[in-house]
C-alpha cells in the first residue's frame, strides 16, 4: 500500500535511497554471491515462494498464480509454501533467514509494511532484510458502511463522527494490518474518533457491519463486491487517487472531499537481502513479463487490481515510502499494539 497524507514523508524524500542503504545492499550482495549463483543456469531446481498466510487467503490465490507463470516463463518449477501467523511475521521472519540463492522467495502484500510498522513484535526488517525483486499488482480498498447508517458520503461520515464522536464503530480484519491504519490515517487527517474494533478478519466484520454490530469497515474490493450488488452494505469511496474500473460509480477519496490521501493495496516478490543482483533482475524480468499476459491481465481485471510492472529499484522505493509512512501514522496517532 502507498500513502500520500501530510503525515507521511515528502514524495521526493520518500523516494530518494540513501547511501548507506546502497552500500549496505551492494556488501550483503557480495557476501552472497558464489559460483553457483549465476543468472545463466538459474533456476536449476525448485523455487519456493513463500505466503504468510494461509491457504485460500487472497494472498496465496496471488502466491499460486504468479507461481504457475513463473514457471511457465522461466521454464522452472515454482512452488507455494504456506507459512501463515503473527499477521505475516512467521513467513516472512522464515525468508529472512533463508539463503540469499533465489531458491527462496517471498510473495508480500500490504501487511508486509503495515505490521513492520505497527507491531514491536514483528521482528523484521522490512528495508533491511529483504532484497526489493519486483511489483506485481496494487487495487485500492473500498469504505463500506451499513446500509441503515445516515451517511452517503465520506464528507457526511466525517461530519457525523464529529458531531457525535464515539458513536461509530469501526471493525478491521485486525490490529496492525491495512485495514485498521488506514482508519488511523482518516483519524490523523481529520481529527475525528472512530473506535476501532479488530476481528480476524473481513469477513466477520462485514457480517457485524450487516447485523448493525459495527457502522463501518474497509476491505478490498473483491471481498466487499458481492455485498454491495446485492444492497447489503453502501461503498462511500474507493482508497486510490483515481476510481476504480469494478466500481465505477464510487468516488475516490479526493472526489469524495478527502484529498491528499492515497492507499492501495499492493502485491509484490521480495528475496532475502543479499541475493544476487543477476538472479533478481532475471526474476524482474520474468515478473514484468508475467504482469503483461492476457490471461493474467483478465484474472487482475476480476480481482480488482492493476499490473504494476517496475524495476527492483522502484519497488524498494515504494517499500520504503509505504513502511516510512505507516510509521509516521503510527506514531502521530500513538498507536500501542501488542
Amino acid at each position: 500500500m502507498h500513502v500520500k497524507s501530510k503525515t507521511a514523508m515528502n514524495r521526493r524524500q520518500a523516494l530518494q535511497v540513501t547511501a548507506a542503504t546502497g552500500a549496505s545492499l551492494l556488501a550483503c550482495a557480495a557476501r552472497a554471491q558464489s559460483p553457483s549463483s549465476t543468472a545463466a543456469s538459474y533456476p536449476d531446481r525448485a523455487v519456493k515462494i513463500v505466503v504468510p498466510f494461509a491457504p485460500g487467503a487472497g494472498t496465496d490465490a496471488m502466491g499460486r498464480l504468479i507461481a504457475q507463470k513463473l514457471g511457465e516463463v522461466m521454464n522452472a518449477t515454482f512452488v507455494v509454501d504456506n507459512r501463515a501467523g503473527a499477521s505475516g511475521a512467521i513467513g516472512t521472519q522464515y525468508v529472512a533467514q533463508a539463503p540469499a540463492d533465489g531458491y527462496t522467495l517471498l510473495l508480500v502484500a500490504s501487511p508486509f509494511t503495515t505490521v513492520a510498522a505497527s507491531l514491536p513484535s514483528a521482528n523484521y526488517d522490512p528495508l533491511g532484510q529483504f532484497t526489493p525483486v519486483g511489483m506485481i499488482a496494487s487495487g485500492p480498498l473500498v469504505w463500506a458502511a451499513n446500509i441503515r447508517l445516515p451517511v452517503n458520503t465520506m464528507k457526511e461520515l466525517v461530519a457525523l463522527a464529529r458531531q457525535k464522536p464515539g458513536l461509530l464503530n469501526y471493525g478491521s480484519a485486525g490490529a496492525g494490518g491495512v485495514n485498521h491504519l488506514v482508519l488511523e490515517l482518516l483519524k490523523a487527517r481529520t481529527g475525528i474518533f472512530i473506535t476501532h474494533i479488530p476481528y480476524r478478519g473481513v469477513a466477520p466484520a462485514t457480517m457485524d457491519m450487516i447485523g448493525g454490530q459495527i457502522q463501518l469497515i474497509t476491505g478490498t474490493i473483491p471481498a466487499l463486491l458481492p455485498f454491495i450488488k446485492n444492497g447489503s452494505i453502501k461503498p462511500l469511496a474507493v482508497t486510490s487517487a483515481k476510481r476504480s474500473s469494478a466500481l465505477p460509480d464510487v468516488p475516490s477519496m479526493t472526489e469524495a472531499g478527502l484529498p491528499g490521501i492515497d492507499v492501495v493495496n499492493y502485491f509484490a516478490l521480495m528475496a532475502p537481502a543479499g541475493t544476487p543482483v543477476g538472479l533478481v533482475n532475471a526474476l524482474n524480468m520474468a515478473i514484468n513479463r508475467v504482469v503483461a499476459l492476457p490471461e493474467v491481465v483478465t484474472r487482475f481485471k476480476a480481482d480488482a487490481v492493476e499490473a504494476a510492472p517496475g524495476s527492483p529499484a522502484l519497488l524498494g522505493h515504494f517499500i520504503e515510502a509505504d513502511y516510512r509512512a505507516w510509521r509516521n501514522v503510527v506514531k502521530t496517532q500513538n498507536l500501542k499494539i501488542e
